[in-house]
């Protein structure tokens, strides 16, 4: 296969089918058409191999995580998701290999919608780098600045699985049980952003982000984008059964705090939204957790029965060694 043949095969009807493509896959750019009275948002992420995904990954799970970390992105801004750009570099042309990239890939952008309208192929090591696009109503796009002293601190979903999962399928971990082996894989594998939750906040929340780099580092960048600090309590934080199963209690919390990968949305909330959050959003259908507050005082700490404890981490660094 040459650039186009593969292209032509393996993607140009890869995602939703979408009214608003005028022009998708197969020219020289795309021409969207965004709604009315909506503005325009934009992410973008790269996967590289050995770096964000162990050599030897599944394919099908390299394509859904490709689009799934931008997901969460948009998730964050509250927007709603709706074309995608996507630039593969690869080592061959390998068709078994592509078949299952593009089937992780277009399971994901159909469950949200989503238009691949163009990219790129090239050859070289592993890489895929996606380009998100969606659009959220003018003035409603939440933010990691906003939040307030007070504001009370959330998260979704069980963090820490994910990188239980990576460390199971490094070789790290054991979880010596095949039912939470296989979930804490599949929470590393094909993570669940939180697009519908990320829109539904748009009415509530007053900061936003997504937990790609670890939950204390990304909690501390909404902290300082609000010119406030944050503390957390550790023992509030929510855990699975098969994580807790896996690694006990304590590490578990450990890695609630600092493992990356959950893509998750930590978010703020005004004391005086709490009732209708609660009220039209309840916890036991939206899977959040209330596990700290926003303060006055600079910096992220952890508290536990009253005690500041000490953590290094601070999130995931792409540039350390």
């Amino acid at each position: 296969m040459n650039e186009f043949e593969l292209i032509d095969r393996f993607f140009r009807h890869c995602g939703a089918r979408r009214t608003d493509v005028a022009l998708g896959v197969g020219d020289d750019a795309a021409l969207l058409a965004c709604p009315p009275d909506e503005e325009l948002v934009a992410a973008i992420d790269t996967l590289v191999e050995g770096r964000h995904f162990p050599k030897g990954s599944p394919p099908n799970s390299i394509g859904y995580r490709a689009l799934a970390v931008n997901l969460s992105d948009l998730a964050a801004m509250g927007a709603k998701p709706a074309w995608a750009l996507l630039a593969l570099t690869l080592t061959q042309a390998d068709e078994p290999w592509l078949t299952a990239f593009a089937a992780g890939f277009g399971r994901l952008a159909r469950i949200h919608g989503v238009a691949l309208v163009g990219g790129d192929t090239t050859a070289g090591p592993l890489s895929t780098t996606v380009q998100m696009l969606g659009h959220v109503p003018k003035g409603k796009a939440l933010r990691r600045r906003g939040g307030r002293p007070g504001d009370i601190l959330f998260v979704s979903g069980t963090p820490g699985d994910a990188a239980a999962g990576l460390a199971i399928e490094q070789g790290r971990l054991q979880a010596h049980d095949a039912d939470r082996d296989h979930y804490l894989r599949e929470r590393f594998l094909f993570p669940t952003p939180r697009v519908e939750l990320g829109q539904r906040l748009r009415d509530y929340a007053s900061a936003c982000i997504d937990i790609s780099d670890g939950l204390l580092g990304d909690a501390g960048k909404l902290a300082v984008a609000s010119g406030c600090g944050v503390e957390i309590a550790f023992l509030k934080l929510p855990l699975s059964a098969p994580l807790t199963a896996a690694v006990g209690d304590e590490r578990a919390r450990e890695l609630a705090l600092t493992g990356g990968d959950d893509y998750e949305l930590c978010f703020t909330v005004p004391p005086d939204a709490l009732a209708a959050l609660q009220r039209d959003l309840p916890q036991e259908k939206w899977g959040y957790r209330a596990i700290g507050a926003l303060s006055a005082a600079p910096g992220c700490v952890v508290v536990r029965d009253g005690t500041v404890m000490e953590f290094s981490h601070r999130g995931f660094d792409h540039f350390s060694p």
